[in-house]
């Protein structure tokens, strides 16, 4: 999978509008989408199984792991992914990034399904970290190929620059390589974060809860209601982290590349 770049800053007016247009768009879609699937279901007649399946108490519950799961997954991806690809564009290191590269290539290559079973099986558990480890291996790749390629970016003259100033390395990594480099981390971590929502729907399988429980309840009591309900939650939960995700490029990016 291929990681996803920053916006290029010279984007013309237009397109520019019309990412803005998106970003007012997007949240009212996933309200739209929310509030019509729970008034859709909950108006009908429900058997006793739907009404537990669908009772505030369970939609709740089960949106809350699913968000803490991916949550969970994108700190893990942040704290090793940022770190490991400021390492691997160092002198001495620079050798390495194929092999780390290709690691996480293999995790994003891989079914997520796969690696979820292939984790159960390693582990013979189940539960919460279970269905966690295997997402965040999933979901590495994005933020650990854009964070390197951020770093790739920065004008040489500027770090020359930097030094000629009397800057240390560490002054120049942090003052100048790492804020020009934020915009391709963000946008590594804005498909991270849709994958991570998406892969949680899987997390059931491992007892690690999430809205996958409502989407396999409806799947295998052959009950649509239930079905559509998990689905379109989850649908809607990964268009809200995309304009999270793009909400916070905007704003945490360098003001002149903005």
């Amino acid at each position: 999978m291929t990681a996803q770049l920053a916006p290029d800053t010279g984007n013309p007016p237009a397109l520019r509008r019309g990412e803005g247009a998106r970003l007012l768009v997007q949240p009212v879609l996933v309200v739209l989408l929310t509030v019509g699937v729970l008034v859709w279901a909950l108006r009908r007649d429900l058997t006793v199984t739907q009404q537990a399946s669908l009772s505030a108490g369970n939609i709740a519950a089960v949106t809350w792991q699913h968000v803490l799961i991916s949550a969970t997954v994108v700190l893990i991806v942040i704290a090793v992914a940022v770190p490991l690809g400021t390492l691997l564009t160092r002198p001495g290191y620079r050798r390495l990034a194929p092999f780390f590269v290709g690691i996480a290539n293999i995790g994003a290559a891989a079914p997520a399904i796969g690696l979820i079973v292939l984790f159960y099986l390693a582990t013979r558990t189940t539960g919460f970290w279970i269905g966690v480890a295997p997402i965040a291996f999933y979901s590495l790749l994005p933020v650990l190929r854009n964070t390197i390629l951020g770093y790739q970016q920065v004008d040489p003259l500027l770090i020359d620059a930097g030094r000629g100033q009397g800057m240390s390395a560490a002054t120049v990594l942090r003052r100048i390589e790492f804020p020009l480099a934020v915009p391709y981390i963000l946008a590594g971590l804005r498909t991270s974060l849709v994958l991570a929502v998406g892969t949680a729907t899987l997390s059931f399988l491992v007892s690690a809860g999430g809205l996958g429980i409502l989407i396999d309840t409806g799947y295998k009591l052959r009950d649509n209601v239930t079905l559509v309900v998990g689905a379109v939650l989850a649908v809607a939960l990964a268009l809200l982290v995309d304009w999270l995700g793009a909400v916070a490029e905007r704003m945490l990016g360098p003001r002149g590349l903005r």
